[in-house]
């Protein structure tokens, strides 16, 4: 019994010097070339690995220092670098044939940059050895070229524009398993990455064949779920716009090589939707089916279900990217929209209400097209606010002195509004507001048009058909060429702090004109034609 442990004692020793000895007995840097070539064909990119280790225990062969050139259109700096490259291997070829079969890569720390050029076209699309140059057998080889596992792990993703001085959006943490990879046949796999500004996007599905060619083309269904994504930050929009905010994404993204589909649910919070905003308080749940030609860069966002609480408007459109600038044509469709459920949205838009008001009630209406680049956005369209009271600013002591003409104080906290409607056109340039229509049931209905700037001053013409009768048939005003009756009056100041300022030269000249005209009627009513004599009345003529 002695003896038999002796022995086995012996016989493990043996086996431990042996595995050992193996790395030493076995130049695994005489396969660094193969390595090279197999990948270099595979990718269809220059690849070159540094130093190469063999551990026998992990069954693995480690190459140190990996690099894979760019499309030399794109740039001459590597297409992607890593710290190291794990290559699983079965043994026995490896010891007796000396034969290297992969069975796993592994890729640590590597940092791939993406670029895109102007026309649409990525640095990735002739990855896979979409080349003209490649010889027949070349590419056989590459296409045969397989492996059960690939995985990357603790990656930074690069994701810039060619050619560009923009700062590229940087994704941290990066981590690929791909089961059964293959160029010529379909695989799934799993990536998670850390996204810039903050958040995770962790995208499940299955892809390929990977198009010959053009990588970017490949086919794919997936999955996808963005958390907490940082908007300014993302590099979908560019972050002068002052667009901002916290968006989620739960959904779908679809493609077969030409065309794409995405269907899911975007919810934003802390939305800013101006460059003049602030931070909103409320969520919105945007509800969307976009589909996109990936050759012509041009989508169609088919579905577009914005909803702010019970308030649920409609947007339907298109888009397109040209050049670095992303373009839209859209149109908003919103029918009585819940005013009390949008309040609080209004700052975001970078709408600002008088000092210490607020809207309160009614509903809203809206049909609104949105155009032009997604930086400087033209709306257009009318907007009508009804059965509603702007709580906090009372109107008619800011009328100050018109309401005189109404014979009596219009005064009152809040202002009852019945109906405000305009046709609003919203540019970088500034605000512009016409056919201003304001009926105040305890004041009167007020008309007009004007501008908002940028910076928030007021620049409006209005006319104010009082409610009352102070100074008889006089307070009917004849406004100077326009043809309606009314008082005249300004507003100006800014959106935060407005000022009623009455245009009491027009005012004047439309008293002296209104009461010059009632004594010329009188006049022909004692002198007139027989028709418009009191006599003529009475059916007689006048003596």
């Amino acid at each position: 019994m002695k003896r038999i442990l002796k022995i086995g004692a012996i016989a493990a020793a043996l086996l431990f010097v042996i595995l050992i000895a193996l790395p030493f007995l076995i130049n695994v840097n005489s396969f660094r070339p193969k390595i090279e070539s197999e990948m270099t064909t595979a990718l269809g990119r220059q690849v070159t690995v540094g130093n190469l280790s063999l551990s026998i225990l992990s069954g693995s062969v480690v190459a140190h220092d990996i690099a894979v050139a760019d499309d030399p259109s794109f740039s001459k700096a590597p297409f992607i670098t890593a710290k190291s490259l794990k290559v699983g291997v079965e043994l026995i070829p490896l010891v007796f044939s000396k034969q290297l079969n992969m069975t796993e890569i592994k890729l640590e720390q590597p940092q791939i940059t993406l670029l895109k050029a102007s026309s649409g076209k990525w640095n990735f699309s002739s990855i896979g050895g979409a080349s003209d140059q490649k010889s027949p057998d070349d590419a056989k080889s590459g296409g045969s070229f397989a492996v059960a596992k690939l995985n990357v792990s603790n990656g930074k993703l690069i994701v810039g524009k060619a050619n560009s001085s923009a700062k590229p959006q940087v994704y941290n943490e990066v981590a690929l398993n791909v089961k059964n990879f293959s160029f010529t046949s379909q695989f799934q796999f799993k990536l998670t990455a850390q996204l810039p500004g903050g958040g995770n996007v962790n995208i499940l599905g299955k892809a390929g064949p990977i198009s010959a060619g053009d990588a970017a083309k490949t086919p794919f269904e997936t999955a996808v779920k963005v958390n907490n994504m940082d908007i300014a930050a993302s590099g979908f929009i560019d972050p002068a716009s002052g667009l901002g905010g916290m968006a989620s994404l739960d959904g779908t993204l679809n493609s077969d090589g030409s065309h794409a589909k995405a269907v899911g649910t975007l919810t934003g919070t802390k939305l800013k939707l101006s460059a003049k905003g602030t931070a909103a308080p409320r969520t919105v749940i945007f509800k969307h089916t976009v589909e996109v030609d990936l050759a012509k860069q041009i989508g169609t966002l088919t579905q577009g279900d914005v909803a702010v609480g019970k308030a649920v408007a409609h947007l339907t459109g298109s888009f397109q990217t040209k050049g670095d600038t992303q373009f839209v044509s859209m149109k908003l469709d919103a029918s009585e929209m819940p005013v009390d459920e949008l309040a609080p949205m209004l700052p975001s838009l970078g709408v600002v209400l008088p000092s210490g008001s607020q809207l309160q009630g009614g509903t809203l209406s809206a049909t609104l097209g949105v155009a032009g680049a997604l930086d400087k956005l033209v709306i257009t369209g009318p907007v009508r606010l009804a059965n509603t009271k702007l709580a906090g600013f009372d109107l008619g002591s800011q009328l100050g002195a018109l309401s005189a003409f109404a014979g009596k104080s219009a005064s009152n906290r809040d202002t009852s509004i019945q109906n405000a409607s305009l046709s609003a056109h919203v540019a970088p340039e500034g605000t512009e507001a016409d056919n201003i229509n304001l009926t105040v049931p305890a004041i009167g209905i007020v008309t007009g048009a004007g501008t908002v700037s940028p910076a928030g001053a007021l620049n409006f013409k209005m006319l104010a058909d009082l409610k009352g009768g102070a100074m008889g048939g006089l307070t009917q005003v004849a406004s100077l060429g326009s043809g309606k009756s009314g008082i005249p009056f300004a507003v100006e100041g800014t959106t935060s702090s407005p000022h009623v300022i009455p245009d009491m030269t027009r005012v004047a000249s439309g008293v002296a004109k209104g009461a010059l005209g009632e004594v010329t009627s009188a006049k022909k009513v004692l002198n007139g034609s027989p028709q418009n004599t009191i006599g003529g009345l009475l059916g007689k003529k006048q003596k």
